[in-house]
């Protein structure tokens, strides 16, 4: 026995049978059976009961009430245009429905209240895809009043990534206060705070309420100011007494240690004694939970610094040793070109040392692969295995994880001169998932998508 599909002709059918009926109204005038009026313009569309009820949870609770609807055989809607409306009903015979700019937001609304939940699938998805600083203020504040929390996430994420952009925009004075202390609340987002703090009281004066600026000012990390850029700010006398107070009473200590002390103390108190975490790669909280999980040595997260960024300091594995080298405990994160993120850690640190060094409590990390399907996993050293890092006496190689100069298998991972390109031979050192055999195909693929050759998009390395 064979099957056969003709999905397109059913659907051109059913919709010439939908788009076709004030042609020869007299041949399809008994096939209707319900009408739906618009009543911006009074425009009639007949439909089908059952078509409208398999569809629709609405139409199918509707349906079986017997209210007045059921009974008159006609409803009106007054809350959407004829135009949406025609492409709903199309969209019920046919399966198909265009969707642009002008008007996902009418078909989300509409879809939504009359719980048409794979058309309120296919605007959120097509909104997440789409999102642009024109509209972003717009979409914050609907996702607010329908309960779309996952849009809701999605902008939110969406400006955070783009905020150094965002802030430089007209849009971003349209922010309500919430949305915008929300936002403030993310130790993700890559931003200089002194041009921050500018913004935001540009944003208080555009709002025409100046006392707006205080219930946000403990959003700022005044710690990542230099103390010229906060006795600029003092002097403004916009923010509160408290908060001032601290600011003073920081910029007055001397001594390193007394300062580290009161920084520590006050960071767990108040945000703007907290730096963000300035990180081009890592803009998930997920990841750097997962980062701080595995490492799990608070002193580390509460005061490493990005020593180096490609992007920012060269890719060049000669810059990179000169500013990486006998640093102690590193972690290193790289994103290659393909979007895949892993990276390592060592408590040790790394040199010169033509031999390498040995570190049992180092381990590699995979945090994203190109698709973004992959779980976040940490590999620790096979059993009987130590060595960390290999590197030339001429800093010929940038970070080097695993495997040794002689011996079976290379590296895990390592970067070559120009922090580029990159090569991967996961699982001579460090242990594989489950399930994924030593020197495989799948095996040299997994970090990076491919044994040799991916290109570097950034990597940053953090120590203290």
């Amino acid at each position: 026995m064979e099957t056969y599909l003709n999905l397109e002709k059913l659907s051109n059918d059913l919709k010439n049978l939908f788009q076709n009926q004030n042609q020869n109204q007299n041949q399809y005038e008994s096939y209707f059976d319900f009408e739906i009026i618009c009543e911006q313009n009074k425009t009639s569309f007949k439909t089908h009961k059952s078509i409208l009820s398999s569809r629709s949870e609405y139409f199918k609770s509707l349906f079986n009430s017997k209210m007045k609807e059921y009974q008159e055989n006609k409803l009106i809607l007054k809350d959407v245009s004829s135009s949406i409306l025609s492409s709903i009903l199309n969209y019920f015979y046919s399966g198909k429905i265009e969707i642009n700019l002008e008007n996902v937001i009418e078909i989300l609304i509409f879809s939504s209240k009359y719980l048409i939940d794979e058309l309120i699938e296919i605007s959120l998805n097509f909104i997440k895809n789409n999102l642009q600083f024109e509209t972003i203020v717009d979409i914050l504040k609907l996702s607010e009043r329908m309960n779309l929390n996952q849009l809701l996430d999605s902008s939110y994420k969406f400006i955070s990534e783009n905020f150094d952009k965002f802030i430089k925009t007209s849009f971003f004075l349209e922010l309500e206060e919430n949305h915008l202390n929300s936002i403030l609340l993310n130790d993700f987002i890559l931003i200089n705070e002194f041009e921050l703090f500018q913004s935001i009281i540009k944003w208080g004066k555009h709002k025409s309420n100046i006392n707006q600026i205080p219930n946000i000012i403990d959003k700022i990390r005044f710690i990542d100011f230099s103390k010229q850029e906060i006795e600029d700010t003092l002097k403004q006398k916009l923010i509160p007494n408290q908060i001032s107070q601290k600011l003073i009473q920081f910029q007055n200590i001397k001594n390193e240690k007394e300062l580290n002390q009161f920084i520590e103390k006050e960071k767990e108190k108040s945000l703007i004694f907290k730096s963000r975490f300035k990180s081009k790669i890592i803009k998930e909280k997920e990841y750097f939970n997962k980062l701080k999980e595995w490492i799990n040595d608070n002193e580390f997260f509460s005061k490493m610094k990005l020593g180096y960024s490609a992007k920012i300091n060269g890719f060049s594995s000669k810059k990179w040793h000169e500013a990486v080298d006998n640093k102690g405990k590193t972690l290193v994160i790289i994103k290659t070109k393909d979007n895949f993120i892993f990276g390592g850690f060592t408590q040790i640190g790394f040199n010169k040392n033509l031999y390498g060094v040995e570190d049992p409590n180092a381990f590699i990390f995979s945090l994203r692969n190109a698709k973004g399907d992959r779980k976040p996993e940490k590999f620790l050293i096979k059993k009987g295995k130590k060595r960390v890092s290999v590197v030339s006496n001429f800093s010929k190689f940038g970070p080097y994880f695993g495997g040794g100069l002689s011996g079976i298998g290379g590296p895990d991972f390592y970067l070559e001169s120009n922090l580029q390109p990159g090569w991967s031979d996961f699982g001579t050192t460090y242990n594989l998932p489950n399930g994924i055999k030593e020197r495989t195909n799948e095996s040299k693929s997994y970090l990076a998508g491919s044994y040799d050759l991916w290109i570097v998009d950034e990597l940053e390395t953090y120590f203290i």
